[in-house]
């Protein structure tokens, strides 16, 4: 069994927009850049002078993650196979998509898993449309006065 990798909170500047102190939370936690983000954002908005002084504390306080050796500060390479692992998906009507399993990514976009949820309500409706049919059919009478002698 391999021994837990110590993982340290650094500044990422190549994939951080102001200062990279977001993306530096990110890579720590091991969540999607854009999370982060939000919720900075949103903490800016909610508290805007504790969020801004937390922000440049950490800009200053953080390392840059180029001073630190690559080894020590990325995730092991399977680690980021692990975060950025996606599955090949067929649709109903054939087209393959890929599907992320993220937790918080999982499933299928949102446009593909309304195609097909309206293929699975037409389907559906027309499997009700054909038992209205025959049950407003006059075999279906005839069978019901059969059953009944």
């Amino acid at each position: 069994m391999s021994t837990p990798r110590k993982r340290e909170l650094l500044r990422d500047e190549k994939q951080g927009k102001i200062g990279g102190v977001c993306a530096g939370l990110a890579n720590y936690f091991g969540w999607e850049l854009w999370v982060v983000r939000i919720i900075a954002v949103t903490a800016l908005i909610l508290a805007t002078k504790v969020t801004f002084v937390a922000y440049v504390i950490a800009w200053v306080v953080l390392d840059k993650q180029s001073k630190v050796k690559k080894s020590n500060a990325s995730f092991s390479e399977e680690e980021q196979t692990i975060r950025e692992e996606t599955r090949i998906e067929r649709t109903s009507d054939g087209r393959t998509i890929e599907v992320k399993t993220r937790v918080w990514e999982a499933g299928k976009a949102p446009h593909q898993a309304m195609d097909d949820i309206e293929l699975e309500f037409a389907r559906m409706e027309k499997t009700l449309r054909n038992m209205e049919t025959y049950v407003t059919s006059s075999e279906f009478r005839v069978l019901q006065e059969f059953k009944s002698l």
